[in-house]
């Protein structure tokens, strides 16, 4: 298990927070998710194995965010 606090960029609400983590958790090998809107972060516990640190922010882009 993989876990890591990435920036997001554009989350501005409880909305935003739920459309990250339930995008992430949808992942293949994903763990758990938890978004801090006031904080801009997400921390995200996932199976390396399974799932690329490029996946997940590419999912979170989709999403409508941006992860640094």
């Amino acid at each position: 298990m993989e876990s890591l606090l990435l920036t997001v960029k554009g989350m501005s609400c409880a909305h935003c927070k739920m459309a990250v983590e339930k995008a992430l958790m949808k992942l293949p090998g994903f763990i758990s998710a938890d978004a801090d809107v006031s904080a801009g972060t997400v921390m995200v516990s996932y199976d390396g194995s399974r799932v690329s640190l490029d996946k997940i922010k590419e999912t979170i882009a989709d999403a409508g965010y941006e992860a640094l």
